[in-house]
C-alpha cells in the first residue's frame, strides 16, 4: 500500500521523453554506481536506471566488505587488473569522501597438512600477481598476531594490504559524486524494452523514455535478462549463488583483528572469519547454487554449521551472542571470468558475472567501461575540479555523529543512530526511498534488537517519505 503522504519527484507518462543523455547505466549496484561516477567525471551526460525503489538492492546489499589486493585473482585477467586498479583508487580517494578504512590485513590460514602444502602455490600466485608483500607465517607468528585463534592452526600467508571497508557508503559516495556533478538517477525504473536506431537507444521505463547514445549494462543478477531483452541474446547465463552469513555481537570485535581466509578452491574463496567496519565480527559466506535470483532466505542448519566452524576457529566466541543472520546472492555464471560484452555496432557494453570481487573491482571496471566507450567512438570532455561530496561516517573506530553536539536524539540505541543522521539520509540529492535504503545509509535497526525498540519511532520519522510506509515493528530487509 502506498503512503498517501508520499510524494515522488514527478509522475511521468511512460511514452514521454524523460531524458536525453550520452550514457545510460542500467543497475544501481556498486558497479553501476562506480560506472556512473567515472563517466560523469569524464564529461558524459549520464543517467543511472535502477528498477528497485533504492540503490544497492540486489547483489550489492549482501557482500562481505573486503577490499581485496587481487593476490588470488586469475593472473593477467581483467578481474586481476580491475581489482588492483580498484584497490589503488579506493586508497587514493577514500579520505576525500570520508570513507572509512579498517587496516586489518588478512591471513590465508591452513588447518590441515594438505592445506599447508597448498600454501606454496597461493604464495607463488600472489607474487606473480604483483602482490609482493606477502609472507609465510609459522604457528607462533600467527598466534602472536591473533592469540585467540585455535592453536591447531599450522601456517598462514599474511597479506598486509587486505582491508575492511563500508560496503554501502562507498557506492553511495560514488553515485552522489555523479549526481553532484550533473548525473541523474531514476529508481523504480526497470528497463522493460528499447530500440537502437540511427546511433541512439530509446529505452522504455515506467518513468518514461530515455534517449541515450550509449548503454552500459550493470544489472548484476539480471544482466543476462537485460541483454536478451534489449539485444535479443546473451552470451552468458546468471547462475545465482547464495552466500549465508552469521553476524556476531560487537563484544566479539576484541577477539580478532585480521581477516582469516581459507585456502581457496577453484570454485569459491571459501568461508571467511572477519571483523566489520561497524564493530561486529562475521563468518561466511557459503556458496550455494540456486535457481532463484531473489531468494535470500537463510537456513538454520547452515547457519549452525557456520557458527560451529567459527567457534572452532576462534577461542572465546562460544560466549558471544549472534546479532543477525542474512544471505547475499552473487551473480555467478557458467564460467568464472568476468563476462564483458562490447557491442560496437549498437553502442552497448555489458559488465556481467562480477562476483566476489565486485566491491573492490568496481572502480577499475568503471575505468574499463570508459575505455571501451572510447573505443566505440565516444568523445567526452572531463570535468575540471569536480565536486567531491563527503558521506557520513558509520565506522565504529572513527568518531560517529552521536559524539557531536546537536544530534537531537538517539533513535536506534543499538547502533547509536541519531535523529540528525536519519533526517539527513531522508533528504538531499540521494535520499533513502525505503527502509532498506535507510538501513544502509545509517545502520538503523541493524543492531542487537533488530529494530524491536526503534521501529515505532522510525515509522513516525519516515511518514510520507516511502512509497510503502513503515509499519510499527517492521525491521527486516
Amino acid at each position: 500500500m502506498k503512503d498517501p503522504n508520499y510524494s515522488p519527484s514527478a509522475d511521468h507518462n511512460s511514452n514521454s521523453l524523460t531524458a536525453d543523455m550520452d550514457v545510460a547505466v542500467i543497475g544501481g549496484g556498486v558497479v553501476g554506481c562506480a560506472v556512473a561516477r567515472r563517466l560523469t567525471l569524464e564529461g558524459a551526460k549520464t543517467i543511472l536506471l535502477e528498477k528497485a525503489p533504492d540503490i544497492l538492492d540486489g547483489a550489492s546489499k549482501g557482500n562481505s566488505a573486503i577490499l581485496h589486493t587481487g593476490f588470488d585473482a586469475p593472473p593477467n585477467s581483467l578481474e586481476w587488473q580491475c581489482v588492483q586498479e580498484g584497490h589503488r583508487e579506493y586508497l587514493k580517494i577514500h579520505e576525500q569522501f570520508n570513507l572509512p578504512l579498517l587496516k586489518t590485513g588478512a591471513m590465508v590460514a591452513a588447518w590441515t597438512e594438505e592445506e599447508e602444502q597448498r600454501l606454496t602455490g597461493v604464495l607463488e600466485k600472489g607474487i606473480k600477481n604483483g602482490v609482493n608483500d606477502l609472507r609465510l607465517l609459522k604457528r607462533d607468528e600467527i598466534l602472536k598476531l591473533e592469540p585467540n585463534l585455535d592453536p591447531a592452526v599450522r601456517a598462514a600467508i599474511y597479506i598486509p594490504r587486505e582491508y575492511v571497508i563500508d560496503p554501502w557508503s562507498a557506492p553511495l559516495a560514488y553515485l552522489l559524486q555523479a549526481v553532484e556533478n550533473g548525473g541523474r538517477v531514476l529508481c523504480d525504473s526497470e528497463v522493460t524494452g528499447g530500440s537502437f536506431t540511427q546511433g541512439h537507444w530509446l529505452l522504455q521505463t515506467p518513468k518514461g523514455l530515455i534517449r541515450t547514445s550509449y548503454v552500459v549494462n550493470c544489472a548484476g543478477l539480471y544482466g543476462d535478462i537485460v541483454d536478451r531483452r534489449l539485444l535479443g541474446d546473451s552470451d552468458f547465463s546468471i547462475m545465482p549463488r547464495k552466500g549465508q552469513f552469521v553476524v556476531y555481537d560487537k563484544a566479539a570485535a576484541g577477539l580478532i583483528h585480521s581477516i582469516i581466509l581459507p585456502v581457496p578452491s577453484k570454485r569459491t574463496k571459501g568461508i571467511v572469519l572477519f571483523p566489520t567496519i561497524f564493530g561486529n565480527m562475521m563468518v561466511g559466506p557459503t556458496a550455494e547454487d540456486q535457481e532463484s535470483r531473489d531468494d535470500a532466505s537463510v537456513d538454520q542448519k547452515i547457519l549452525n554449521m557456520l557458527a560451529d566452524r567459527a567457534k572452532n576457529m576462534l577461542l572465546g566466541l562460544d560466549t558471544i551472542p549472534v546479532t543477525a543472520t542474512y544471505a547475499g546472492i552473487r551473480p555467478a555464471t557458467e564460467k568464472s571470468p568476468y563476462r564483458i560484452r562490447n557491442d560496437r555496432e549498437r553502442n552497448w557494453i555489458t559488465l556481467g558475472g562480477i562476483r566476489s570481487t565486485g566491491l573492490t573491482a568496481a572502480l577499475g571496471l568503471a575505468r574499463h567501461a570508459h575505455a571501451l566507450l572510447c573505443e566505440q567512438g565516444a568523445q567526452f570532455t572531463p570535468i575540471e575540479n569536480p565536486i567531491i561530496p563527503r558521506v557520513p561516517n558509520l565506522a565504529e573506530h572513527l568518531p560517529r555523529d552521536f559524539t557531536k553536539p546537536g544530534f537531537g536524539e538517539i533513535v536506534c540505541h543499538c547502533e547509536m543512530v541519531t535523529r540528525r543522521e536519519i533526517n539527513a539520509a531522508l533528504s538531499g540529492k540521494l535520499p533513502a526511498r525505503s527502509l532498506a535504503g535507510l538501513k544502509r545509509r545509517t545502520r538503523v535497526t541493524m543492531g542487537r534488537c533488530q529494530g524491536f525498540y526503534c521501529s515505532a519511532r522510525l515509522a513516525e520519522l519516515t511518514r510520507g517519505k516511502f512509497a510503502s510506509p513503515l509499519a510499527c515493528g517492521e525491521a527486516d530487509d
